[in-house]
């Protein structure tokens, strides 16, 4: 298993140029905001305005901080707050509008027609089992983690990201406390 740090992340420019994305995760590992497989960012989301197109690319919003969003995606409109998770077309026309205030958003992006994701929100109240499914990570939403597979026991602070592929075995995921986890399957 891999320990992706919140502190490690990196921090670049929208692709509109509007913003600040922090990018937890891409694959290929040499891939940019224009031929990747997949990509895991957040953002912080502070005025009302265009997304950024993706041409290709399906995407999956989820809010972390923040009172809410309404998303205009093609002329029709979304609204969520910080317990919904959404997915449409990032080549289609978006733009957003903050329900009260900025938001950080967790952004799950891949190629369709090349690999498919699937987001899930878990709240950890006791232990769980995660294998890769062939390529998950579990990004820590709020609280600390203890992640143990075979011999290895790490903690994950809260934002940490933990990657499991093809070549790791079972992730026991626990907490003295009850933590949030978002569960992001690749496949």
């Amino acid at each position: 298993m891999q320990i992706l740090r919140a502190a490690n992340y990196k921090v670049m420019p929208w692709k509109n140029g509007m913003g600040a994305t922090t990018e937890i995760a891409i694959s290929p590992d040499c891939a940019t905001v224009d031929d990747f497989d997949w990509r895991v960012s957040m953002a912080q989301v502070s005025f009302d305005g265009a997304f950024s197109s993706f041409p290709g690319i399906d995407r999956t919003l989820l809010i972390l901080e923040g009172e809410g969003i309404t998303l205009n995606v093609s002329e029709r409109t979304f609204c969520f707050d910080r317990q919904s998770v959404h997915s449409f077309p990032g080549d289609q026309p978006t733009s957003a509008i903050l329900t009260n205030g900025p938001i950080v958003d967790l952004n799950v992006m891949s190629r369709r027609g090349i690999v498919r994701h699937a987001v899930q929100r878990i709240k950890i109240l006791s232990p769980q089992v995660f294998s890769a499914s062939p390529c998950r990570l579990l990004f820590v939403e709020r609280g600390t983690l203890t992640a143990r597979s075979d011999a290895t026991t790490e903690t994950l602070a809260e934002r940490d990201t933990l990657l499991i592929d093809a070549h790791t075995s079972a992730v026991t995921i626990d907490s003295e406390t009850p933590a949030d986890l978002i569960s992001i399957s690749f496949w």
